[in-house]
């Protein structure tokens, strides 16, 4: 028996050539600061969000915000309409709340302000091979974050907001028990450490980057109140070498840079560590045949608007590198979403 030839549809299609307008519905309820407000008052009317967050759209605009919310899972509603009540979902009060330390609201910011128009000019970034943010002027896109303190704070904390859930996975599901130390190459604001300190009472952690990132992460540290275990330490890893500790990580740092510099980095790694030791990459690991991890593609993606050199890889790439630089053996955990922890093994 033969089968029905697939009728073709265009419904693919058009919901990922609208996926801005989902994005920006998101978007716009962060920067408004919707779910932070509903975790003060924990459910709100729809007159009392127009009303908290300074809105002048029509009641009927106004719903249709709050419902599509809604129908993407970010909120809970009772009711309908005129009388209906918002409240957050266990996500968006667990994430998405300004007043917790798990807010990740810095890397939605973080889309809405510097992303979207990024990647306004991807399609230039394929024709030129040139990157389309800031470092399209010169330098890497990290040196003009180091000019103004303010855009690096914020991304620095946009940072945190991506990775927030994968370190606390990685801290849950690796084992731990072997060891005592360990450094966060290109640590940010230190929250892969704290993590890892905040689940095991027994390490040691260093968040490792540039002097002003390390200033930021004081902070962040002293509001875990984790300062007896997790410290900061300043280094360049283009000119340094790296402390030496049980466990090297590095979160969304090798996808930055080309093959060359991976390599360097992972050597630099192989080289602080102890016979034994390990070193972990969590990152956006795409499928070994490049067909599922769609969100790991993008990323790669990502790093062509953003740095015009850098992309994200799969655990074969990983493997190959690895071995190449002396590894032992390698693995992989799975995190959140997209993003795995590429593990190797001195």
């Amino acid at each position: 028996m033969e089968h029905q030839s697939q009728k073709p549809s265009s419904n693919s299609i058009i919901q990922i050539g609208t996926g801005f307008w989902a994005s920006k519905v998101l978007l716009g309820a962060v920067k408004l600061e919707l779910f932070t407000k509903l975790a003060e008052k924990k459910s709100m009317s729809a007159n009392e969000i127009k009303s908290s967050l300074e809105l002048n759209c029509t009641d009927r605009n106004l719903f249709d915000f709050l419902d599509t919310l809604t129908t993407f899972g970010f909120l809970e509603r009772e009711g309908l309409l005129d009388t209906a009540v918002y409240s957050n979902n266990i996500n968006t009060d667990f994430f998405l709340d300004k007043k917790k330390l798990t807010y990740i609201g810095g890397i939605i910011q973080y889309f809405n302000n510097r992303s979207y128009d990024v990647w306004g000019n991807f399609e230039e970034a394929l024709l030129t091979g040139r990157p389309q943010s800031e470092a399209k002027k010169g330098g890497s896109v990290f040196d003009h974050f180091y000019l103004d303190s303010v855009k690096l704070k914020e991304f620095i904390h946009s940072m945190s907001g991506l990775q927030m859930e994968n370190f606390i996975l990685l801290a849950q599901n690796f084992d731990f028990s072997k060891y005592k130390t360990l450094v966060d190459i290109g640590g940010s604001a230190g929250i892969l450490s704290l993590m890892v300190a905040k689940n095991h009472s027994h390490m040691s952690c260093i968040s490792w980057d540039l002097p002003p990132v390390t200033l930021i992460a004081n902070e962040v540290i002293e509001n875990y109140q984790l300062q007896d275990r997790v410290k900061t330490n300043c280094g360049d890893f283009f000119k340094d070498q790296f402390p030496k500790a049980d466990i090297i990580t590095m979160g969304n740092i090798l996808h930055d840079w080309d093959e060359k510099t991976k390599l360097m980095l992972l050597r630099k790694a192989y080289d602080a560590l102890p016979e034994g030791g390990v070193f972990i990459a969590i990152e956006n690991v795409i499928d070994d045949e490049r067909k599922k991890n769609a969100g790991g593609l993008l990323m790669s993606l990502n790093m062509l608007v953003e740095t015009g050199t850098g992309f994200d890889y799969t655990f074969a790439d990983f493997n190959i590198w690895s071995k190449e630089i002396g590894f032992k053996s390698t693995s992989i955990i799975p995190l959140s979403g997209p993003t795995s922890a590429a593990i190797a093994f001195k």
